[in-house]
């Protein structure tokens, strides 16, 4: 089958029946349009919550584990998985060498097009070789078509190394899903403008990762109740997000959370241990430790550890 006759069975590459006189329509119907069709994405990804899961708790396991997680993707695909990655540092502070992202053609494709970079299976291969992937991490590999070259490569190198493999597509038998032990694909159907999979199949990928990395992130102790409790302070409106957090966590005033933020260098989790039980900087983050950084496990261990140390008293 060459190239042509490919492309024609994607979903992903049909032209839709609603659109094909989109260039005829005033500038409100092309926006109706438009979201019309996106409102179909959600449910598209609704049907692949089960797999989502499955993907969770591989990226899961490798965490726990002292593995990393790879997403590996080219294009809009590749952008995506840089800005999940990158906003994963700030929210929830985690080790930038634990989540990674490989884009085909380096940093430089994610301002400008660098798609020439994904035609070859040997350059992916090559980006999971570098990073010494093993059985104990999970490579993702994000491709709307399904087919690209160096999607494919990454995902078949770290299924030889023994890593767990995921396949994010749009597109059903897609040709990653032949390398991925996990397979999600968002059936979203024809692009309003035919084969622009920036559009709802871009939007699908973004949901897919947010929802992939965020789960991910809570259930590593990341977040207590809903509260971004381990986010790193680098601006201003984080250290102020902070300072809100422990207010209301901590039920004290604007003053008093700014003043044990900046106590512990804005150290989010031990400051609401060090204002709800009373106990020392050095303490809160021994109970921060013990509990592998388990704020709910901390605080039962910071009280237990201020009882010892009432008693001894």
């Amino acid at each position: 089958m060459d190239d042509v006759e490919e492309l024609d069975r994607l979903i992903s590459e049909q032209r839709n029946v609603r659109s094909v006189e989109l260039d005829k329509l005033d500038i409100e119907d092309i926006l109706r349009l438009i979201n019309d069709e996106d409102k179909k994405v959600a449910y598209a990804v609704e049907k692949e919550i089960p797999n989502i899961a499955k993907a969770v708790e591989a990226c899961l396991r490798s965490l726990k584990d002292r593995g990393r997680v790879f997403y590996v993707g080219a294009g809009t695909s590749g952008r995506l998985a840089v800005i999940d990655r990158a906003e994963l540092l700030s929210t929830f502070n985690i080790d930038p060498r634990r989540v990674m992202a490989i884009l085909a053609g380096g940093l430089k494709a994610v301002y400008g097009p660098s798609e020439a970079a994904e035609d070859r299976e040997e350059n992916g291969a090559k980006a999971i070789a570098k990073r010494r992937v093993s059985k104990v991490d999970t490579v993702i590999g994000i491709s709307a078509s399904g087919r690209t070259p160096y999607v494919i490569g990454a995902l078949k190198e770290a299924k030889s190394r023994g890593a767990t493999t995921v396949a994010i597509t749009v597109n059903p038998d897609a040709k990653i899903s032949k390398h991925a032990d996990i397979v999600i694909c968002t059936v979203v159907g024809p692009e309003v403008i035919a084969g622009s999979t920036r559009m709802k199949a871009g939007t699908a990928q973004k949901i897919v990762l947010t929802m992939l990395s965020t789960t991910v992130m809570v259930k590593l102790g990341m977040v207590y109740s809903n509260l971004m409790v381990s986010l790193k302070p680098i601006s201003f409106k984080l250290r102020e997000r902070a300072k809100r957090i422990v207010m209301v966590e901590a039920s004290v005033n604007y003053e008093e959370a700014s003043r044990v933020l900046e106590d512990t260098n804005y150290d989010v989790k031990a400051s609401i241990i060090m204002l709800k039980t009373g106990i020392r900087y050095e303490l809160a983050k021994k109970s921060l430790e013990e509990a592998n950084g388990n704020l709910e496990k901390a605080l039962t261990v910071a009280a237990g550890l201020k009882n010892k140390f009432k008693n001894a008293g």
